[in-house]
């Protein structure tokens, strides 16, 4: 098969691209520009000439800043400008690298494209990983389910100490399993304060409010708050920890108050992403339940993740005919934020996700 590889100059997407080659695929490497951080992409772009030139590969160097900074980096700052917690790594992934990346893929006659994420695709379903402490399913949910026809992840069934262990083994590539990991979001140079300061004023000092709406004390500007901050604002006169529990941008006041009360059991969903078949969910729901469902019934017990690195938690997803959806927890939750996503999964494979209302 003929295979794009999109390649960041890491140690992860390297050895996908070495793994794919000696598999005897015909593979090229495309380097994406997303964002203009300094010194960033000569840093990256050198890696990939040097990947790709030991591997005999050609290579791509494919300009989508105009596209990631309309579909991600705006977006990410009308995010919090609205008092919501964004995620822009799932925006990315469905628009940009499973989006746009997969169309010049395609304008290349390729077959596939492979990332070094870690995940898997088995039977047209997206699955975890092997190694669950590097499972990035939770980023990947948002995608098109048309995309995952197309995806291949070689390092979904290895580990990363494993890939490093490789690459070091590898004289050409023992540089690349040493560098430095990189940063989550690849555009924030320190904090995500620094972009928004770039946009707007984000040093308003305000009302701290309790649960009652009375007024309790100041914080620095409603955007350098998310829900369940406890730190960073002041409570007069308190002697138990305040969380933060809601974000009113429009008058620049946070609600503060304690653990318990950031204590959630049910939320609503917009823009559901099904990635598993509607016969597959029912056939979840039947065999859950035992009862039997009408063809317009898409409740279905799951498990959900609120957050990347938050533990999964049972529930019942009812969606709607518009595809939000209300969500039920088996058991509470804690600093659920709006903007993020909710993904959901049984066992090891992702039915469905949702942005939190």
């Amino acid at each position: 098969m003929k295979i794009l590889v999109a390649m960041s100059g890491g140690v992860d997407s390297t050895v996908t691209a070495y793994t794919l080659l000696q598999q005897g695929h015909e593979v090229e490497g495309c380097y994406m520009k997303l964002h203009g951080k300094p010194n960033y992409h000569e840093i990256n772009i050198a890696r990939v000439e040097k990947a790709a030139k030991f591997l005999g590969i050609k290579h791509h160097i494919l300009d989508l800043q105009e596209d990631f900074n309309q579909r991600v980096y705006m977006p990410f700052v009308e995010s919090y400008k609205e008092g919501r917690t964004p995620n822009p790594c799932a925006w990315c992934n469905r628009f940009i690298k499973l989006g746009k990346l997969l169309e010049f893929a395609k304008s290349l006659n390729c077959d596939k494209l492979a990332t070094g994420h870690y995940a898997r695709i088995e039977d047209g379903l997206l699955k975890t990983a092997f190694d669950e402490t590097k499972d990035q399913s939770y980023f990947l949910a948002a995608s098109e389910k048309e995309a995952l026809s197309y995806l291949i992840f070689p390092l979904g069934e290895k580990r990363k100490e494993n890939i490093k262990a490789f690459a070091a083994s590898i004289k050409e590539l023992e540089s690349f399993a040493t560098q430095k990991e990189s940063a989550e979001l690849c555009f924030v140079e320190d904090t995500y304060i620094g972009v928004l300061k770039k946009f707007m004023n984000t040093d308003l000092k305000g009302e701290v409010l309790n649960s009652k709406g009375e007024v309790v004390g100041k914080h620095e500007g409603y955007m350098h708050y998310t829900i369940g901050k406890r730190r960073g604002f002041e409570v007069k006169g308190a002697h138990e920890p305040h969380f933060v529990l809601k974000i009113k941008p429009e008058s620049n006041q946070i609600i503060v108050g304690s653990k318990e009360e950031l204590k959630i059991s049910e939320f609503k969903l917009e823009s559901i992403n099904l990635l598993a078949p509607k016969s597959y969910l029912k056939a979840q729901t039947l065999m859950a339940s035992g009862a039997e469902m009408s063809s317009e019934n898409l409740s279905f017990e799951c498990e959900v993740k609120i957050r990347y690195r938050s533990k999964s938690t049972p529930c019942v997803v009812d969606i709607l005919p518009d595809l939000s959806a209300n969500i039920s927890l088996k058991e509470p939750v804690y600093g659920l934020a709006s903007g993020q996503m909710a993904v959901f999964y049984d066992k090891d494979t992702v039915l469905a996700s949702g942005f939190i209302s």
